[in-house]
């Protein structure tokens, strides 16, 4: 019989309740929310960087007026969506946080994929003070599941006496397109000797930025259906990359640090890129007073902008015990404090996109590294021009399949079939 080796069953009995009550009484997570349906004393929240996206949450923190034991947990972005995935697949909430910060290109996957793990969080703030380019990836099926946080508004930094020195002014840089970039470009090698940008062929995050400024993305409006093989902004894109890889002003990079020791070397004249970069660019003393920013540049096409944007992330709420007061605290500092944001610039160098905030004094205040421009003011401003795009499901996957694909078109094959191909590629891989 089954229970011959119990020459009790009073000591089976107890043993199997006591095993039942540890189990109930141990901690799912020591990062995280049971399935008990309990109101919790304490709301956690998982994010990256502690420089900046931790740093922000701890000051969001001390400006929360109420009392809320707040416990933010630093997790490498990577890990984040790992644990999400896993967690959430699994059918259980469990060690889920209360809030979890999301990079605005990865979360369509997670609310399309999990949409009942979100916690709708629209009534907490007015969705009307955020750049609108914001709304689209934080939002599903018309509730608003997001608090949209920082912006990657992009902008061209460029070193101002490398492009005096080759004759040209800021105002020669200020809204152009990449073609005429790439002619800037060209006669800065010719008369400096400086590459004009530094590149990772295996990071296409330059196209990116290319393809938003006119509006598209890997994806159609629906965020779903692949469109690559007929996108004129890709192929335009495309082009203008291959143009300044033969142009001879591409210093190639294969990591972060090989890309930050380009511009901090002095070794080229521009660096386009996500404001998220500014401090990168600060770090070397030496050069302060040598750089300013323009806009970004754009692409040759009928309602391009030269604004554009690299980078984001968003906060969430997951739909567990506790999702009131966490709601209500996102809403009470990212969502509605000017003051919040004004300290935000001065003490964590974090940009966000709460527009009314842009009236305060921090946001017009002069940076003298950048030869006394007031550069969050100007990106603030560009961010309100940035055109919405819907992200969807698979950018990075896509982009995998792009960037083999751009490695065949630099050597030489067919633009329509290196987008034919990636199509095809695409479709068969995201069924």
């Amino acid at each position: 019989m089954k229970f011959l080796y119990w020459k009790k069953t009073g000591l089976f009995l107890l043993t199997v309740v006591t095993l039942l009550a540890l189990a109930a009484c141990s901690s799912d997570d020591a990062s995280g929310s049971s399935d008990t349906g309990e109101e919790p004393d304490k709301i956690t929240a998982w994010a990256w960087d502690p420089n900046f996206n931790i740093a922000a949450l701890e000051l969001a923190k001390d400006a929360y007026e109420e009392d809320l034991d707040l416990e933010i947990i630093e997790n490498a972005q990577d890990d984040i969506v790992q644990k999400l995935n896993t967690g959430l697949s699994s059918g259980s909430m469990k060690g889920m946080p209360n809030i979890v910060l999301i990079e605005d290109q990865r979360a369509q996957s997670f609310l399309q994929s999990y949409p009942d793990a979100f916690y709708p969080i629209g009534d907490y703030f007015n969705t009307d003070d955020f750049a609108p380019y914001k709304l689209a990836p934080t939002s599903l099926d018309g509730k608003q599941y997001g608090l949209p946080f920082d912006t990657g508004v992009t902008g061209l930094f460029f070193r101002t006496d490398y492009l005096e020195e080759a004759g040209y002014t800021k105002e020669d840089l200020t809204d152009i397109t990449w073609e005429k970039y790439i002619e800037i470009g060209k006669d800065v090698k010719a008369k400096t000797g400086k590459d004009m940008i530094s590149l990772d062929p295996n990071d296409l995050g330059i196209l990116r930025v290319m393809i938003q400024s006119a509006g598209s993305w890997y994806v159609e409006d629906d965020g779903k259906t692949v469109n690559l093989v007929d996108n004129e902004p890709l192929k335009k894109a495309f082009e203008n990359y291959k143009a300044m890889i033969e142009a001879d002003f591409v210093k190639a990079n294969s990591d972060w640090s090989q890309f930050i020791a380009a511009f901090n070397s002095g070794d080229v004249a521009t660096v386009p890129s996500g404001n998220w970069i500014a401090p990168s660019i600060e770090a070397e003393e030496s050069q302060a007073g040598k750089w300013e920013v323009a806009p970004i540049p754009r692409l040759d096409l009928n309602g391009a902008v030269n604004a554009s944007n690299q980078g984001g992330s968003s906060f969430y709420v997951l739909n567990i015990p506790g999702k009131e007061k966490a709601a209500e605290f996102l809403g009470a500092t990212f969502g509605s404090n000017e003051a919040f944001y004004q300290d935000l610039v001065l003490d964590v160098g974090a940009l966000g996109t709460y527009a009314p905030a842009a009236d305060g004094e921090a946001y017009q205040a002069e940076n003298e590294y950048f030869s006394g421009q007031s550069v969050i003011s100007d990106f603030s401003e560009w961010t309100e021009e940035i055109p919405s795009v819907n992200y969807g499901l698979h950018t990075y996957a896509i982009e995998d399949i792009l960037a083999a694909e751009m490695q065949n078109y630099l050597k030489g094959k067919d633009l329509e079939d290196v987008l034919a191909d990636a199509q095809a590629q695409a479709e068969s891989q995201l069924k």
